[in-house]
């Protein structure tokens, strides 16, 4: 592995992260006071611990560190887009990721923050003191993209799941906050006291100081944006973004990795994984030359049929194991270039 990674997809916590150099100087950002790295795993241990990243995904995660741009990530389903993230936070110790999935009715201002006029003015008319302090920041809470901008030391992971499912117009707006780094809260500008403690994504009890209603960032986060494929996007989007595309695996050899690195504790995988495993491999690859089919539908016929037992029948063993691998589309997913 050449020694510029600092992601190195070796899936073993280390401090790697302090090696990158500071930010071209078109891309740096003075966001104070800085605030240490929450502490914490990714967020999905397992799958972080069990993620095989390709060259290419390495190569370009760092290319996103490097040049502190968003990473888009497309591909078929099942090839791991999302789970990269998690990957990503667990090697370099980044604390969970914030999760932001997409749909048609997401706007920006929900990945920036929510504030809560109704249960604010509710809590007012309750009041039996009149002249009693009014803590604006109990009414506002970051969202995932809010908090990922906060002046963190490390930059935080941040993942846009599926953002080819949302709103037209949402990659336009994000150009702005991924260029400047920065956001206003405005029910924090309009008041005479701008500086209130506000919730974040991470979780409620967690308070951050916000001063004169703007948030930067110090450290760029790192934004993996998943795709499915599903449309196109401006070229002037695009071009902020650093691409890769993930592949299926190619072959018997690459899913039986797969397999192992996720089941070999439960099916056994001492000296090779085991004939039952190996057999629903190829009737797996068998079917995906017929239709789209995603891994972890493999990774769930292997667990079934391991503990229904049914190597002495294997003809019930393909059956059981396509009825948790049906067809995604008709369309395949074969690779031959």
């Amino acid at each position: 592995m050449s020694d510029w990674h600092v992601y190195t997809g070796s899936r073993r916590p280390h401090d790697g992260i302090t090696r990158l150099p500071d930010p071209p100087p078109w891309r740096t950002f003075d966001g104070a006071p800085v605030l240490p790295t929450p502490t914490g795993d990714s967020g999905n241990g397992h799958d972080a611990r069990s993620y095989h990243p390709s060259e290419a995904a390495v190569r370009h995660v760092n290319a996103a560190l490097y040049l502190r741009r968003p990473l888009l990530v497309t591909g078929p389903p099942g090839t791991g887009k999302s789970t990269l993230a998690y990957a990503v936070a667990h090697e370099l110790k980044l604390g969970p990721v914030l999760h932001w999935p997409m749909t048609s009715r997401v706007t920006l201002r929900d990945g920036l923050y929510q504030y809560d006029p109704l249960t604010r003015l509710y809590a007012a008319g309750r009041t039996k003191d009149p002249g009693g302090s009014d803590d604006i920041g109990d009414y506002i809470r970051l969202g995932p993209l809010g908090t990922a901008l906060l002046p963190y030391q490390r930059p935080r992971v941040l993942l846009v799941d599926e953002i080819d499912k949302s709103d037209i117009d949402l990659p336009n707006d994000l150009l702005t906050i991924f260029e400047k780094g920065s956001y206003e809260i405005v029910e924090l500008a309009r008041r005479a006291d701008r500086t209130a403690r506000v919730m974040t994504a991470d979780r409620t009890t967690d308070r951050v100081e916000i001063r004169d209603g703007m948030v930067t960032c110090h450290a760029f986060p790192l934004v993996i944006m998943t795709s499915n494929g599903e449309r196109e996007f401006p070229p002037a989007f695009l071009r902020r973004c650093v691409s890769v595309e993930l592949k299926q695996p190619a072959g018997a050899e690459e899913l039986g990795a797969i397999v192992a690195e996720h089941l070999g504790g439960v099916i056994g995988d001492d000296g090779g994984l085991p004939a039952q495993a190996r057999r629903l491999i190829e009737h797996f690859l068998e079917r995906r030359d017929r239709g789209m089919l995603a891994n972890d539908q493999l990774l769930n016929a292997v667990y079934l049929c391991h503990h229904a037992v049914l190597d002495e029948r294997p003809q019930d063993l393909l059956e059981l194991a396509d009825q948790v691998m049906p067809h995604l589309s008709t369309e395949t997913t074969r690779d031959d270039g």
